[in-house]
């Protein structure tokens, strides 16, 4: 299994997916931003001379997720083969997804993704916080294993207890006030190994029986599109160049600015001096 889709040329038509487990990490995501992207101004020279982001600013939330549901994406490759791996599970009847659901010998997880780079995060028992500010992740979390657990124990005949995981990308540190019960909270580097070292509770039978059901869309959705445009990829990839592009412009001008402000100071200071 691998997030990257075969290469094709670019005016392919959009092809579809055989089950789920061809589905590329982040791709409900990724759809969202160029459908938002598309209402953008293309940047002109002036933008790009000082660095304005090309990502419009109603899609940044949607790029800052990609990114971080593609790491998440790349980290579960580390898993063995008696695993299955499930990326942008659509489900219900509108355009919800679950970033991820895996299913190995340990048991079935939703993995709920977030990307906070560079923030303090600050765990309760019923409560998240990002720099202080209050978040739905824990709730939302719950919610999503409790959906998964009704829909596959419907597909499958039996119950199915589906464990939820809120993997945090890029934080810069975790204060735990106090450990949720029933979701697991962690920097998304520790996920593959968490997942490897809990122990077995699923019989190969039954592991191969929720595998099967999991892997069917029409158990999380009545009516999923699975149609993969084959561009996106590189659309996307080209996007993040552009992105780090602009940022490296801006840092350039940053530094420009403050070297002049030290230089032009110091031409205040001497000439003050030498009036002395």
């Amino acid at each position: 299994m691998t997030n990257e889709v075969h290469a094709v040329q670019p005016e392919s038509p959009a092809r579809v997916a055989s089950d789920l487990i061809e589905r590329p990490a982040a791709y409900s995501v990724i759809e969202e931003l160029f459908r938002v992207q598309e209402t953008m101004e293309p940047r002109n020279v002036l933008h790009q001379l000082f660095g304005f982001r090309p990502v419009h600013p109603h899609a940044q939330s949607w790029f800052s997720g990609a990114i971080g549901e593609r790491k998440v994406g790349d980290l579960l490759l580390q898993l063995g083969p008696e695993w299955a791996v499930l990326h942008a599970v659509p489900v219900g009847k509108g355009d919800s997804d679950i970033d991820h659901v895996v299913i190995g010998p340990a048991g079935v997880f939703t993995i709920n993704t977030k990307r906070h780079p560079g923030k303090k995060i600050w765990v309760g028992e019923r409560m998240l916080t990002v720099a202080g500010q209050k978040t739905d992740h824990l709730r939302n979390s719950r919610h999503e294993a409790k959906r998964a657990a009704k829909l596959l124990t419907k597909a499958t005949g039996f119950p199915v207890d589906v464990h939820p995981v809120l993997a945090i990308v890029e934080p810069a540190s975790f204060t735990f006030r106090q450990r949720p019960q029933d979701v697991s909270v962690m920097d998304a580097r520790r996920l593959p190994r968490w997942l490897k070292r809990r122990r077995a509770v699923l019989a190969p039978d039954g592991l191969a029986t929720i595998i099967d059901a999991a892997t069917e869309a029409r158990t999380w959705h009545p009516t999923a599109d699975l149609s993969i445009d084959p561009s996106y990829l590189s659309k996307f990839r080209e996007l993040e160049r552009k992105d780090r592009q602009a940022y490296l412009v801006r840092l350039a001008w940053a530094l420009a600015l403050a070297v002049a402000a030290g230089l032009g100071s110091i031409s205040v200071l001497m000439s003050f001096i030498a009036g002395l």
